[in-house]
């Protein structure tokens, strides 16, 4: 498709050479240059800042995963202690 877009093909030769409907490689055109176009926009500074809080989001659920693992830790050692106690 980057032919298409690069003006080296047309939509219809496209089309013939791929056993498509114009019709559809127009819509994946539209919907690329839809979906594409905001990309472009965005800023630099933003897509960092999205990095940042994104990262930011999972280090805490990583702290959170990490205090879980801790107190699960912790009670399958008291309840070791209480079943060897009780077996004792």
């Amino acid at each position: 498709m980057p032919e298409i877009l690069e003006g080296h093909t047309t939509i219809l030769d496209m089309a013939r050479e791929h056993d498509v409907l114009e019709g559809e490689i127009q819509q994946w055109i539209d919907t690329f240059i839809a979906f594409g176009t905001p990309a472009l926009k965005v800023n630099p500074k933003s897509v960092e800042a999205v990095y940042q809080k994104e990262l930011k989001r999972h280090r805490e659920k990583i702290g959170e995963l990490v205090l879980q693992i801790e107190v699960l830790k912790k009670a399958e050692a008291i309840l070791s202690e209480e079943e060897s106690s009780f077996y004792d």
